[in-house]
């Protein structure tokens, strides 16, 4: 098939990489706002080059990935619902969630699949995890504890149009924890400081937060997020039930040192970067797309999906801010 990529920076360019290496991807045609970029694409991965994302649709692509930036989500998403192209967009629908629920009142005239890009659920962790849940080897639920810790603060420029570490980086874990458990959030509450790069503090965000979510079936899930870990890359997961207990991430890569005397685990080089802990969970990602264009699957996870995931970090912010517990449905009335 032959696949349309918008936007070619670093997801991006990661994107083409990947696609570029599928067996049902024949050809990319690509797009982006700097000229060097899209030539760039083009010479590594024997890709065309359009002028604009209007050519992109017109050039006989067969389904599209938006990598562009945040604010070009809505509109490149609804462009090519409306030239009836299946789309893969990354996280998140839009900058904000009256933009987001726009974007889906928009999709409902057209039947066109659309995407939206939460790898966690392509990993083999994660795919595992839920099935052991959803399959009743844990029993009850009584808690989950989700982590994401990256290894260094992104730069100021960043972070100042991220939304806050809650919408960038905790939403991850949000989507996860529902897709994971198959419950949804009913409230939180969530607290948040700042002892490291003077840029997050000065943009008015926390570099490492905790939340506690309580899930509509009465589990509590916990949420750890940091900019700052020294070891690398850190992505886990714990569900607990009445019947047996299970994790995710915890492989020899794991990026822990353990103090216990005489333990060897966990003995490889920690994960550095999330494209490095989650290589194999974007190409099945990308290939599950590959598969709605062809018509063979539904989208593995909605524009209602990543806004419900929208909806809970709007809770969590909010709750970091005015230091109380808040419900989903209080932020869902605005």
């Amino acid at each position: 098939m032959r696949i349309g990529i918008l936007g070619l920076g670093r997801i991006g360019a990661f994107h083409a990489e990947t696609l570029a290496g599928l067996d049902a991807v024949g050809s990319l045609v690509v797009a982006d706002p700097f000229a060097d970029a899209a030539r760039a694409a083009a010479e590594r991965f024997g890709a065309e080059v359009a002028d604009s994302p209007e050519a992109v649709l017109a050039a006989g692509v067969d389904g599209v990935v938006v990598a562009a930036a945040t604010d070009a989500h809505p509109g490149l998403i609804l462009a090519a619902a409306e030239a009836g192209l299946p789309v893969f967009c990354e996280k998140p629908v839009a900058r904000t969630m009256p933009e987001g629920v726009e974007v889906l009142k928009a999709l409902a005239d057209h039947d066109v699949p659309v995407q939206i890009g939460y790898n966690r659920r392509f990993d083999a962790g994660f795919v595992a995890a839920r099935a052991a849940v959803l399959g009743g080897e844990l029993g009850t639920l009584h808690t989950v504890r989700s982590t994401t810790l990256d290894p260094a603060p992104p730069p100021a420029a960043y972070v100042a149009a991220s939304g806050g570490i809650f919408r960038d980086c905790s939403v991850h874990d949000f989507d996860i924890i529902r897709w994971v458990t198959g419950r949804e959030v009913r409230e939180v509450y969530a607290v948040g400081g700042n002892r490291g790069a003077a840029h997050i503090r000065e943009a008015g965000d926390a570099d490492t937060t905790g939340a506690v979510l309580t899930l509509d079936d009465g589990t509590i899930a916990v949420i750890s997020n940091s900019r700052h870990n020294a070891r690398g890359y850190d992505v886990r997961m714990e569900i607990h039930g009445f019947q047996d207990s299970i994790a995710v991430g915890l492989e020899d890569r794991l990026p822990l040192r353990s103090v216990e005397p005489g333990a060897t685990f966990p003995a490889g080089t920690p994960h550095d970067f999330f494209m490095d802990r989650f290589a194999a969970a974007y190409r099945a990602e990308l290939t599950a797309f590959t598969e709605v264009v062809a018509g063979t699957r539904p989208s593995p996870c909605t524009v209602e999906d990543a806004l419900e995931a929208g909806w809970i970090a709007e809770a969590c912010t909010l709750s970091l801010h005015e230091h109380r517990p808040v419900t989903l449905a209080e932020v869902r009335r605005g």
